[in-house]
């Protein structure tokens, strides 16, 4: 046995030892006491109460309370918990690759081994059975309802691991040991929560040793799993601002800091202040000075995170918890700032339209006057929850003009142009907080939907903005979108929990944290906590549900994004709420991902998940959020955001099968502690993406030609330069010019699939040589246009004997055509 082994099984020996020496001395004392004095035994009172005596006997009747039904409980159940530890070490020898699987298997067997003699010695000495009642798979009063104990493989997960082999077996292990440890832990959580447990001290020492013991090899475990990726995104450096990074087919062009009073000038990365006086001290942990009444207490990160994005035309705004601030991006790879708004409330996510500005604000200490200094009462006028509106007419100088009050304030909004009336925009609000006291803002309920049906949940705000005067703003409906059309419940959708055996726990539907809009088709999707939703906005006044779903895997519906044809749409899920640790090695790659669907004939229908490649640390928040197309013809491209896990550019043209093309990752903040960041949203914008990271600053990335991405569908991507508004909330058409370069990006996905004949690709490439030459010198050319106009008739043939995407493509290579030989006519 190598020493290590040694070592590890030693720990569960020495649980069996203490029992023994316990029971030595007890018996040793006993002996003893017949020749001891007698003096009066005294049990103390509570702090400030009489000490009291005691007889003889009801000393030792309180020494006889050693242990209760869930004690025996646990046991039983740990013994089994660790019988298939053990089973699943057993087949290691057989089907491993490496050898530090086999060593921890090995370890895992000894030790456990050892700790069940150790449970069933302690059992049988109470006289109580060694193994569960039958049928009690379970642990009374536990947080499994299952039918399996925490953590415990299925039947069908112990056969896949039984057929596995070679490095899948390697990582399948590992996967499910985590999993299983991590039940173990779970089970003496459960235990410790129970009235009375615990008492016997051999019991209360074996209890917090496996939780220590396993919380360590677990975290081993992880770096193993980890580490078998060949990935360069896994185990990057830490640090604030001198993190390593790894990166694929895009480039960090422009990184900016914070401005000055948006963060905190004594903990700029927004350390826990624990983590902050360990590093003050070289690195020993440091207890907290609890005599300093008078210290100011420390902000909290999120006081200061950096939030969503919108753009109008060459400035960008990104929101902030704080407030706001404005960028000049004429130069993306250098931006200037030209404002900074202190206007505190969170979550601080921001649009644009003409001259005004509208941002969230949901937190409880949001102020009217937008004051730093919060609202101590319970109900306040001064108090705002709810959509600020700024005028940003002089974009140095934001003025305030309206604040909507709204019962749950406001978490997001979406901004929607009226077809009808083009005097105003309607704004969808999302709030997802409490809901405020009637007395504070009148009409708010904070009542269950069955016993009142004007409660101020289960529906989302619409709220109308006169652009004349948007200090008129005010809420015009309130549309209960989650009701049962059948039987009028307003509680409708996913009344919250889980969906079985190994499945999330999904939020209940009573909000929507975010809403995508598609005016143009009339569409929007809310991903609304426990489901994702189709939206009818023809009236948008009056949206209506055409289609749910859910998904067994989702814990949070979080935000949507259509393709450009508006056939599909992409839903992730913030799993852990963003704060969390949920791209690790041992997590499953459908939960906290993307889940993309096609609309199909009004319906979404299911397709696959996509979810970071990447195994991240445990001191990394990670989880899919905000992203935006990358506006390539041809091919459907999603820039997304992933906290800490970076910015990940996937191709979802297949919905069936997710590719990542591109990605840009930093290492975590610090390397002992979780500090929430990373990126909260990642945008494209006139032919670069922008991304807010939460705790750093403003990033700006260029993606570069690869195999995967042509130069001419980049150049292609980058004639869409937007001078006006852009939210990404609000998307729109893209529609590309009558482009040679657009073109030649068709031409570049045909060939990469294989599908066009050299022949016809050579005689495209020298009409479109022809066409560049003549829209140079500005001359007509008419052999130019009767060749362009001859191919485009062959690929729209080709298109009608094509499907999916190749159809797409042939029939964009011929619209673009036959545009180009109109404008050179």
């Amino acid at each position: 046995m190598s020493l290590s082994n040694s070592l590890s099984a030693d720990r569960s020996i020495r649980f069996r030892r203490c029992a023994r020496a316990t029971l030595l001395v007890a018996i040793a004392s006993f002996s003893a006491s017949a020749f001891a004095q007698q003096v009066p035994i005294i049990q103390p009172g509570a702090p400030g109460q009489d000490s009291r005596e005691l007889t003889a006997a009801e000393a030792t009747n309180l020494a006889t309370l050693e242990y209760v039904e869930a004690d025996v409980r646990f046991m039983q159940g740990m013994i089994a918990h660790h019988q298939q530890a053990i089973e699943m070490s057993d087949l290691v020898p057989d089907r491993a690759q490496r050898e530090s699987i086999m060593q921890l298997a090995e370890r895992i067997s000894l030790s456990q081994d050892d700790e069940i003699a150790l449970m069933r010695d302690w059992l049988e000495e109470r006289g109580e059975p060694t193994e569960l009642p039958a049928g009690g798979h379970g642990m009374h009063h536990g947080r499994n309802h299952t039918g399996l104990m925490p953590g415990m493989i299925t039947d069908e997960e112990m056969d896949r691991l039984e057929a596995a082999e070679g490095a899948e077996f390697d990582s399948l292990f590992l996967e499910f040991m985590i999993k299983h440890h991590e039940g173990a832990v779970a089970m003496v959580e459960d235990l410790l929560d129970q009235r009375g447990s615990a008492q016997s001290s051999v019991l209360f020492e074996f209890a917090n040793e496996v939780t220590s013991d396993q919380t360590a090899e677990i975290e081993r475990m992880e770096l193993m799993l980890a580490g078998f990726s060949p990935d360069p995104r896994v185990n990057l450096a830490a640090g604030f601002q001198d993190a390593g990074q790894a990166s694929m087919n895009m480039n960090l062009v422009a990184a900016l800091s914070k401005p000055e009073g948006f963060y905190d000038p004594e903990n700029p990365a927004g350390l826990p202040m624990s983590r902050v006086r360990a590093l003050a001290s070289g690195g020993q942990q440091v207890a907290a000075e609890d005599d300093d009444e008078e210290a100011e207490p420390r902000p909290s990160l999120l006081d200061f995170a950096n939030t969503d994005l919108a753009f109008s035309g060459n400035q960008v705004v990104a929101g902030n918890y704080h407030g706001f601030n404005i960028y000049n991006i004429d130069n993306p790879v250098s931006p200037q700032l030209l404002a900074s708004v202190v206007c505190p409330g969170g979550q601080g996510d921001v649009t644009l339209f003409e001259n005004l500005l509208i941002m969230s604000v949901e937190q409880t200490r949001g102020r009217l006057d937008c004051g730093l200094q919060g609202v101590a009462d319970t109900i306040s006028d001064e108090r705002f929850r709810g959509l600020r509106i700024f005028d940003v007419s002089d974009i140095t100088r934001p003025r305030q003009v309206a604040a909507v009050q709204t019962c749950r304030g406001s978490h997001t909004h979406t901004v929607i142009p009226d077809p009808n009336d083009d005097s105003r925009i309607l704004v969808y609000n999302s709030g997802t907080s409490v809901v405020r006291d009637g007395e504070e803002l009148e009409g708010c309920a904070n009542d269950n939907p069955f016993e009142n049906p004007e409660t101020s949940r289960f529906r989302i705000d619409v709220i109308e903005v006169p652009l004349a005067r948007p200090q008129d703003a005010r809420v015009v409906n309130s549309p209960f979108i989650f009701s049962d059309p059948n039987s009028g419940v307003l509680a409708g959708l996913w009344e919250g929990g889980d969906h079985g055996p190994g499945t999330q726990r999904t939020a209940e539907t009573n909000h929507c944290h975010d809403i995508t809009a598609y005016p143009e088709l009339g569409l929007a999707a809310g991903a609304c906590s426990g489901n994702g939703i189709l939206l009818d906005i023809s009236d948008p006044e009056n949206p209506k549900r055409l289609d749910q779903v859910v998904d067994t895997g989702f814990a949070y519906w979080h935000s949507a994004t259509f393709n450009n044809d508006g056939t599909k749409v992409i839903f992730t899920d913030e799993w852990g709420g963003g704060s969390r640790a949920r791209c690790r090695a041992q997590d499953p790659d459908t939960w906290g991902a993307d889940a993309i669907y096609d609309i199909v004939d009004g319906k979404l229908q299911f397709r696959s998940y996509y979810k970071l490649p990447a195994p991240q640390s445990e001191q990394e928040n990670c989880v899919a959020h905000n992203g935006s197309l990358v506006p390539v013809p041809g091919r459907d491209i999603l820039a997304q955001s992933w906290y800490q896990g970076g910015i990940s550019v996937v191709d979802f043209t297949d919905s069936s099968n997710p590719v990542e093309i591109a990605f840009f990752d930093r290492g975590p903040i610090d390397e002992e502690e979780l500090v929430m960041g990373g990126y909260w949203s990642a945008y494209w914008h006139n032919g670069y993406i922008y991304g807010t990271e939460i705790a750093r600053g403003l990033d700006v990335f260029e993606l570069t030609p690869s195999d995967y991405l042509s130069e001419n569908e980049l150049a292609a991507a980058s004639l869409l330069s937007s001078g006006g508004i852009v939210n990404v909330q609000t998307q729109s058409r893209l529609e590309w010019p009558a482009d040679p370069v657009v073109a030649r990006a068709y031409l570049d996905q045909l060939q990469r699939s294989n599908v066009i004949d050299a022949g016809l690709a050579a005689a495209l490439n020298d009409a479109l040589a022809q066409a560049d030459s003549a829209l140079q010198s500005g001359n007509s050319n008419a052999d130019a246009v009767q060749q362009l106009s001859n191919l485009a008739a062959s690929f729209a043939s080709a298109a009608n004997d094509s499907s999916g995407a190749t159809q797409r493509r042939y029939n964009g290579l011929a619209d673009t055509l036959e545009g180009i030989a109109a404008r050179l006519q």
